[in-house]
């Protein structure tokens, strides 16, 4: 049977009762001193409120899916801005790379907070690790697996027998789900090939198929001279295959912390700061683009501002709007994800209802509100976004 359909309505998740929520933001409401047992310095706000002065500052970390690129432009723009700052916060943001599997950092109890997909750290928490969700930046899913436009390669049926490009280390678990929904067995129906993280083996005809996100690969293709042409490859050279189009829209990058760390109501306040000062810079990195690409670019970025400026516009539509607040974890998304997930093999079971939690969410929201940052985005529009040749 296809799993492709509309996401179920109903709510696994326990619900935040307003006493709850009202008791963990009075934890970080302007006024409120630091908590104690944090380490010394001084920052330049209050631990909610900007403009406060800090006692003392609490340094964490946060590790990343990879490096620095407009992916993670809202932290790196809460760094450079401030904003982590403003609420007593010392951030250490730690890149990922092909070794550094944010989740398992995280689990092992190097960084307080990782930056990672849900079916990937759900596949790692049930392996044993307490990771919780507890903010879902990216509202929307990005993965597609693209073809050449005259490979004959429309859908996911097609795929039987073709070679198949595929990151791995956790990126193939939708992809997987999706073909055998399509009634595929990758060990068995069609060849995996590792795949690079770029488009290399599809342009050198080594794959049909590679994987690639609307927000970085897919742009490197655009961004690549066309050998027939001498002109910069389009769009219609290419068959696309979205795998949000075809059912399988699954939850990206959200952020996680360990549910034993949070049992500590000191570090419930520590990580509803850090969600408010993120939050904080995706929402600049909505109304200041330009500043927001300089900033990355600032970090070391080994992709020129063609790409990022590419990628910063598709990201920000996986963000924005954010209907009920950025962060908010809408809860049919994360059943479907899941269920996804579950019947695609890459998960044995339902995650219990404490895999993720809204509150911390909830308390930073109202400190955003509070300091009168809109954290809806409801008039949001994206760019026009001219691609360059090598994203120069």
């Amino acid at each position: 049977m296809k799993l492709r359909r509309a996401p179920r309505r109903f709510a696994r998740g326990a619900a935040v009762t307003t006493t709850a929520l009202a008791a963990l933001t009075a934890l970080v409401l302007p006024g409120c001193a630091p908590m104690s047992g944090t380490s010394g310095g001084s920052g330049l706000g209050g631990p909610a409120g900007a403009g406060a002065a800090c006692e003392e500052t609490t340094t964490v970390r946060v590790v990343l899916q990879w490096v620095a690129q407009a992916q993670f432009a809202g932290y790196y723009q809460a760094l450079d801005n401030g904003y982590y700052a403003d609420r007593c916060l010392d951030v250490q943001i730690q890149e990922g790379g092909t070794n550094v599997v944010p989740q398992q950092v995280l689990a092992a109890g190097n960084a307080e907070f990782a930056v990672s997909h849900v079916t990937k750290s759900m596949a790692t928490r049930e392996e044993g690790a307490d990771l919780v969700n507890i903010g879902q930046v990216f509202q929307r899913g990005a993965y597609l697996q693209v073809a050449m436009a005259d490979s004959g390669i429309d859908s996911l049926d097609d795929l039987a027998g073709t070679r198949l490009g595929s990151w791995g280390s956790g990126n193939e678990l939708v992809l997987y789900a999706a073909l055998r929904d399509a009634g595929l067995d990758p060990g068995r129906d069609l060849r995996v090939v590792q795949q690079p993280f770029d488009m290399s083996l599809l342009l050198d005809g080594e794959v049909d198929t590679a994987q690639a996100k609307t927000y970085n690969e897919y742009a490197q293709l655009l961004e690549t001279e066309n050998p027939a042409t001498g002109e910069l490859y389009q769009p219609e050279d290419f068959s696309v295959i979205n795998l949000q189009d075809e059912g399988f829209a699954s939850l990206e990058d959200g952020v996680y912390a360990r549910g034993d760390w949070l049992t500590d109501e000191a570090n419930q306040d520590v990580a509803a700061r850090f969600l408010a000062a993120t939050y904080q810079g995706w929402a600049s990195c909505r109304d200041a683009f330009d500043s927001c690409v300089d900033t990355v670019l600032a970090h070391g970025s080994a992709l020129g501002e063609g790409h990022q400026r590419w990628m910063l516009n598709e990201v920000n539509k996986l963000v924005w709007p954010s209907p009920d607040g950025i962060g908010v974890l809408d809860q049919a998304a994360w059943d479907q994800t899941i269920d996804i997930a579950v019947e695609g093999g890459a998960l044995s079971e339902v995650p219990p209802d404490e895999a993720h939690r809204g509150d911390l969410t909830e308390a930073a929201l109202a400190l955003l509100r509070e300091d009168g940052v809109d954290v809806t985005g409801g008039s949001y529009e994206p760019r026009d976004i001219t691609v360059t040749a090598g994203g120069r």
